[in-house]
């Protein structure tokens, strides 16, 4: 059983701050401890959008402002499964929902290569935040060989429309990509309410 009520007061409360006039530090400190507590309660999330496939992390689109000023999306990662080295070109906050992710931010260096940092571990609860203005550039695995694992991403815009790019790590090159989505319908926000 989910209770849905929360991801949509999680919307909620993000479109009145997105709507808000501040500066970007200003709205993901104000942001952050949402998604916290939304991350912190296991009984929300509808199965058909933690389902992890193959050989390859699944990302689900749970909500798209109508004004694409921010996107929640579900990231849900099988063991070994993460991601290439990646940007985001707008803000975004990430917390684990269930099990671990290892992410590793990368600095581009004056010769235009990536240096890797040391990897980082979220665990079921924990937060992180990611900008071009505080670091845009890493990659994301789950962090448990045994299992899947799931997070919870919103970021400032409509994120599996947004034109990105990946990098190989050795040399910095980038290539554009735009991620899409793993499904074709998002979840009902509103399913208590019935048809006048």
């Amino acid at each position: 059983m989910t209770d849905i009520a929360r991801l949509r007061d999680f919307v909620a409360g993000t479109a009145r701050l997105v709507a808000s006039p501040t500066t970007e530090s200003e709205l993901l400190a104000a942001l952050e401890p949402r998604l916290r507590e939304l991350v912190a309660c296991d009984d929300w999330l509808p199965n058909a959008y933690a389902v992890t496939a193959g050989d390859r992390y699944r990302q689900y689109l749970l909500y798209a402002d109508p004004l694409e000023r921010f996107s929640v999306v579900s990231f849900v990662w099988g063991p070994g499964q993460g991601t290439p080295v990646h940007d985001h070109r707008v803000w975004g906050l990430v917390g684990v929902l269930r099990g671990e992710e290892l992410s590793v931010s990368y600095a581009r260096q004056p010769d235009g290569r990536l240096h890797a940092g040391l990897p980082e571990r979220l665990r079921a609860g924990q937060t992180a935040a990611v900008s071009p203005q505080i670091g845009d550039i890493h990659a994301i695995s789950n962090g448990l060989a045994d299992r899947s694992s799931i997070s919870i991403h919103v970021y400032g815009g409509n994120i599996g429309r947004i034109r990105r790019a990946v990098y190989d790590p050795d040399t910095g090159a980038a290539k554009d990509f735009i991620s899409g989505y793993s499904n074709d319908s998002v979840p009902n926000l509103w399913p208590d309410r019935t048809n006048a």
